[in-house]
Parts: structure tokens; C-alpha cells; sequence
């Protein structure tokens, strides 16, 4: 065999080393990255996913969002429909379903009633955060939530009937005259006349019906007291926290505030995701979380790839010396 053809083979036989080498490092990095029970790996941050309330739509979280991302966390914030809270609860968790991976939910004023629902059942959810929102129990609405601890909502809005596809029922809507005054007092008036003006309703449902689950029950949560809140009562929010056992924090702030201190909002759903983060890591650690058959056919995998390049080193050595 001349110089040339035997250069040629051991050039060979080094390409084949290192593609063997390559695919057992590859293995051996896929079986040290363990996944969790949703699939996701142990180090994923969580999707957030904002729910917005009454009369409001996701542009309510727009200086949140702007903070969450710039931690480096996805961030959904879907239009709640603000049709009842059977039917909305069915729409986010649709949406919920949609996402891959851990999630952290936060709500709104009503929309802490819908995640409470929409959550349940699901996984994936890994902390819920309460921003001056509903936190109904098994069998509570707004309704008989408010009657406890009444609050200036009740003068503030005015009701309107709707029609639509085979159904009509009756909408909310805020008086314009009270928006400063009950539901945004720490934002300037111009801004609080533009939330009057750009308002969605929200039907009497969303109010009435009684919750059927209460995922707070089961999902660690936190909340936020706004102390200046005059649409649902702080003594309320406190309550529903206790109850939950919620880490809570109070801000000096009106019912918005999502819009007008989202630096506050923010450091709680960070907190939240940083907990769920946490948690998940100290399962993959412990290996609680861990599919032991599929690391031991990896592990396994790994093995019969290393002889196998030791034998084909040999053989290639006994024939090209």
C-alpha cells in the first residue's frame, strides 16, 4: 500500500473517531439536561401570562410587560372576553393549552376570578399572582364577595342591555364621572378620562356566577394589596390573601395599579416566577422528576457508543499499522 493510500486511511480513522466521540459527548449532554414533569427543561424561565379585568383590555399591562420581558420572560397578555366567568375561564384555559412549558398566571381585578377557574386541572401553572383581584372560593361570586366587603363600585357603574348571536343579557360599564375617582385616582385625570373612553363592558355574569374551583387552593400564589382601592375593597383583597395563604405585599396605589406603578407589579410576578424556577430545579435535583428508565437507556446508549469506538480503533490499527 503506498504512503499515500495509508495517510488517506488513518485520516479516516480519525474521522471516525471523533464522529463517535461526538455522538456519545451528545448523549451524555442530553441525559445531564433533565426535563421536567411538563416537558420543559429544568432551567426553562416560565411563560407569563397577564389577565386582564373589567372594563380594561391587555394594553393595562403594556409597563409590565415591557419589565417582564426585560428579565428575559415570554409574556402573553389575551383578551379576556368579559362575558361571565364560566365562559371566559374555558377561553383562557384554552389558551393556557396552547403554551408549552411552566406558566405563571397573574390576574387582574375580575380577572383573579377567571385565573382562579382557568387554572385548575392544569399542570403546567406553576404560581398564580393576584394584582387587587378577585380570589372567589367553591360556590362565591363577586357578588356575595362584595356584598362583605362593599366598596364605591356599586354607585360607579351604569347598566346597558346587549343584544347578540341568540342571546342578549346586560353590560357595565363605568360613569365616566367616577373613572378618576374610583377606579384610577393615582393616574392623572387625562389618563383616567381615556380608560372611561376606551372601556370595555363586562356582563353581569362575570359577576354572578359562582366559582366551581378555586386553583389557589392547590397553587402556591401571591398577592398585591392596593391600599387605595376603591373598587374592591382593600379589606377584602387582604382576606382573600390570608385565606390562600398568599405572600402578599401592600402598595400605596388605586385599583390600577398594573398601570400606575407596573414597577411594583412586576418585582411580585418576577418573585413568583423565580419561586416556580426554583422549585423545578430542586426536583430535577433530587430526581424526583426524572424519567430513571429513559437516563438509564441514555446512560446505556453511551456505553455501547464508547466500545464501539474502541473496537473500531482496533481493528482500523491491525489493518493500516
Amino acid at each position: 500500500m503506498t504512503a499515500l493510500a495509508i495517510s488517506g486511511a488513518r485520516h479516516r480513522i480519525l474521522r471516525a473517531h471523533v464522529t463517535v466521540a461526538g455522538c456519545a459527548l451528545a448523549l451524555c449532554a442530553y441525559a445531564a439536561a433533565p426535563t421536567t414533569a411538563d416537558g420543559a427543561t429544568s432551567g426553562a424561565k416560565p411563560t407569563v401570562v397577564l389577565v386582564h379585568g373589567a372594563f380594561a383590555d391587555g394594553s393595562s399591562w403594556d409597563g409590565v410587560i415591557s419589565r417582564l420581558e426585560r428579565s428575559g420572560y415570554t409574556v402573553i397578555a389575551p383578551a379576556n372576553p368579559l362575558r361571565g366567568l364560566y365562559n371566559d375561564s374555558t377561553y383562557i384555559a384554552s389558551v393556557l393549552d396552547s403554551i408549552k412549558g411552566p406558566v405563571v398566571l397573574v390576574g387582574h381585578s375580575y380577572g383573579g376570578a377567571v385565573i382562579s377557574s382557568a387554572a385548575a386541572d392544569n399542570p403546567r401553572v406553576k404560581s398564580l399572582v393576584y394584582v387587587s383581584a378577585l380570589m372567589p372560593d367553591v360556590g362565591e361570586s363577586g357578588m356575595s364577595l362584595a356584598a362583605r366587603f362593599p366598596s364605591e363600585l356599586s354607585t360607579a357603574t351604569r347598566s346597558v342591555p346587549y343584544r347578540e348571536s341568540g342571546r342578549s343579557g346586560t353590560d357595565l360599564y363605568l360613569k365616566r364621572d367616577k373613572v378618576h375617582q374610583v377606579f384610577a385616582a393615582d393616574l392623572p385625570e387625562s389618563e383616567a378620562n381615556l380608560l372611561g373612553a376606551t372601556q370595555r363592558p363586562v356582563a353581569t355574569t362575570a359577576f354572578s356566577e359562582k366559582a366551581k374551583v378555586a386553583a389557589w387552593k392547590h397553587i402556591p400564589s401571591w398577592a398585591l394589596v392596593g391600599r387605595q382601592d376603591k373598587t374592591i375593597s382593600p379589606d377584602q383583597e387582604r382576606f382573600q390573601a390570608k385565606r390562600a395563604g398568599a405572600h402578599t405585599v401592600e402598595i400605596n396605589s388605586s385599583h390600577v395599579s398594573l398601570i400606575a406603578h407596573p414597577e411594583a407589579v412586576a418585582d411580585l410576578i418576577l418573585q413568583a416566577a423565580a419561586a416556580s424556577s426554583s422549585a423545578r430545579s430542586s426536583l430535577a435535583t433530587t430526581g424526583s422528576v426524572h424519567d430513571a428508565r429513559a437516563e438509564a437507556g441514555i446512560a446505556g446508549a453511551s456505553l455501547v457508543v464508547g466500545t464501539g469506538a474502541i473496537l473500531l480503533g482496533r481493528r482500523l490499527r491491525r489493518r493500516f499499522p
